[in-house]
């Protein structure tokens, strides 16, 4: 293949759903309506959170942030993908595909460390009671809201820089839904070691730190509920960190078997399908595992649906 400059290089085309070509129309009736029960979910996650006092606290605080960086997401995936299921020409630009790694690796690293910034929140409520409103204050919250950020506009600014300033094949497709590291990678035409390594190191690093202060925290929180006198304190205890910890896993998951295994054992069907799950089904998931299952959410939720209901009689 004709190597070039990656200036040069005006499109990627995606070849992530070419083999299912019967189907497209399905999937993309499929994905739209669960597209749309994420954004709903998401969105009445927010405006009660807003809305309702009983709800200004630290962990409906990262909540509704989740809730919105998850809207990002999806936002920068799922509709460029709804409409190449209907197009027949499959392609983006080369400037869009760098938007679109930059903008999904940005919301990607910022969860992770988001999820962290969750998990000493709940260290916090757990062991720390007493102290709670003192040491997650509004400047303490938004402060590690920021930091995740900072640190995810980081990661995503090194690793876009890095793969966009290799050179490319004339005719660069890509097979995937998106412009996701591997598959971009793999349409270079020759990438040093440098890049591959410093690449591997940074998605390590996204993962294993926010992973391990995560890891810490629910040590001690575990040691801390053991103690407690009442079984109703212990499962009361368990059950406000039981979603926290399933989000952790699925997200961990998923995105430890796409980063962090070997280069040999990269398939382009296996990461297009775990990438599904990813992009599309837990977005889906975590607005119920959070909000839709919790009483006191559910609480507030009532009451903002009855004040609406109220002032628009009125």
């Amino acid at each position: 293949m004709e190597c070039v400059n990656g200036t040069v290089v005006k499109e990627f085309v995606f070849l992530g759903f070419s083999t299912l070509a019967e189907l497209q129309l399905l999937l993309f009736i499929v994905f739209l309506l669960l597209y749309v029960f994420t954004l709903g979910t998401n969105a009445v996650i927010i405006s009660t959170i807003v809305l309702d006092r009983a709800l200004h606290t630290p962990m409906y605080f990262f909540l509704s942030v989740l809730s919105c960086s998850e809207t990002c997401y999806t936002f920068v995936i799922v509709p460029k993908m709804l409409v190449d299921l209907l197009a027949r020409k499959k392609s983006i630009s080369f400037l869009g595909c760098a938007i679109q790694m930059f903008a999904f690796l940005f919301l990607g690293c910022s969860h992770s460390f988001l999820l962290a910034a969750m998990g000493y929140d709940r260290y916090v409520a757990i062991c720390h009671p007493l102290r709670y409103t003192v040491l997650m204050g509004h400047r303490v919250c938004g402060g590690l809201v920021a930091a995740a950020c900072v640190c995810g506009f980081t990661v995503a600014q090194i690793i876009t820089a890095l793969v966009f300033h290799l050179p490319f094949q004339a005719s660069s497709q890509l097979h995937h839904f998106f412009c996701d590291i591997a598959p971009v990678l793999k349409s270079a035409c020759h990438h040093a070691h440098f890049t591959q390594i410093t690449i591997f190191l940074l998605c390590a690093l996204v993962l294993v730190i926010p992973l391990l202060l995560i890891w810490a925290s629910y040590v001690h929180i575990i040691s801390a509920i053991l103690q407690f006198p009442s079984t109703l304190g212990r499962y009361k205890a368990f059950s406000t960190c039981a979603s926290h910890l399933i989000v952790v896993v699925v997200h961990y998951g998923c995105a430890s078997f796409i980063y962090l295994r070997p280069k040999s054992n990269y398939s382009s069907s296996q990461d297009a399908l775990i990438s599904v799950s990813y992009t599309i089904l837990t977005p889906l998931f975590n607005p119920v595992i959070y909000s839709l299952r919790n009483k006191e959410f559910k609480s507030a939720l009532h009451r903002v649906i009855g004040r609406t209901v109220t002032l628009r009689q009125c």
